[in-house]
């Protein structure tokens, strides 16, 4: 079975403390969910429309678990706790 993919890659710095919130909340729900942390960095060599800001990557079991892990209660959570504190670009994909 193919893997997913949540992929969050900022626009511009996000609030600092709502960040904390939402990182106290969303990392343990992508854990409880399966996820697990491939990358999280701010050091990036940007091409063509990419910037150069905090990318995470989070690999799940599958699509539908990565899909099941942003649409849970406990990510909601984590959400409602960023309450617009960070522009980003969330996709969430399969892999190959």
């Amino acid at each position: 079975m193919a893997k997913g993919y949540f992929l969050s890659a900022h626009r511009s710095p996000a609030n600092p403390q709502k960040r904390e919130a939402y990182l106290a909340l969303a990392t343990p729900a992508f854990v409880k969910a399966g996820g697990k942390i491939l990358a999280s960095t701010n050091i990036i060599d940007a091409h063509e429309n990419g910037l150069v800001q905090q990318t995470v990557l989070i690999e799940f079991e599958s699509f539908e678990k990565a899909k099941s892990a942003y649409n849970s209660p406990e990510y909601q959570e984590a959400l409602k706790a960023l309450d617009g504190g960070a522009d980003r670009d969330i996709r969430i994909f399969e892999g190959k």
